[in-house]
């Protein structure tokens, strides 16, 4: 089962500098969320505060989860160790083999990260949260420098592992239609101070495909909301 969390009247502040303010958000296990906002709104702190990288400066934060695995926008691989080592060092015990073929890296074990593409770095990356077998799964900005087909192609991955596995998973973007296609409800946030304006429930069969006309229509109506709020 997925995580649970639960945010209730949080607030994060860096000295004078004031990132979130009154956060009240309950996250269900195996719930899909999508927090969207513009760069530099407070996305990434709020996936730091859920790590337990940084702690509430007001308010009450509870995350019951047991592993969390983070997947950074940058693979921040370690570069002398071949993606085999890259894998071991989060986990000893992992099934390093199931997860280089569920990601499409079979025959890259022994391959140094400075031999592969961005798309397989990337594909290395979430290899890494995963190897923790996490019941969170926290996503930033987790494809934004990827070329379409490739960023489609790991998102594809993602949601059969989720389906596999039902973790709880949070993704940061600025995409609306990668916020669609990730979640099952999306939380749109201001500008720093960011706070929550609104939440839109998506709504789409599974399993989803990334140029469906549902989707399509959703994004529209979902740009709506995002141009008038």
């Amino acid at each position: 089962m997925g995580a649970s969390i639960e945010l209730v009247g949080v607030h994060k502040d860096f000295g004078q500098l004031k990132v979130l303010e009154n956060w009240d958000l309950v996250i269900n296990p195996a719930e899909r969320i999508a927090v969207l906002g513009l760069s530099g709104s407070g996305k990434t702190t709020f996936l730091r505060l859920l790590a337990g990288i940084e702690a509430p400066t007001q308010g009450r934060l509870t995350v019951v989860s047991q592993k969390t695995g983070f997947v950074f926008q940058e693979p921040r691989l370690i570069p002398w160790r071949t993606i085999r080592q890259n894998l071991l060092f989060v986990n000893e015990q992992a099934n390093i083999d199931e997860l280089l073929k569920t990601l499409h890296l079979e025959g890259f074990a022994d391959y140094l990260p400075a031999q592969l593409s961005g798309g397989m770095k990337q594909r290395v990356n979430l290899a890494r949260a995963l190897a923790v077998s996490p019941d969170l799964l926290l996503m930033d900005e987790a494809f934004a420098s990827l070329d379409l087909k490739v960023k489609v192609d790991i998102m594809n991955d993602v949601m059969q592992l989720w389906q596999q596995r039902r973790f709880t998973m949070v993704t940061v973007t600025h995409d609306l239609k990668e916020a669609l296609y990730l979640s099952d409800r999306i939380i749109l946030i201001s500008n720093r101070p960011a706070r929550i304006i609104h939440q839109f429930v998506v709504n789409l069969k599974e399993p989803r495909q990334f140029s469906s006309p549902e989707l399509l229509a959703l994004e529209g109506e979902l740009l709506r909301i995002v141009c008038r709020d």
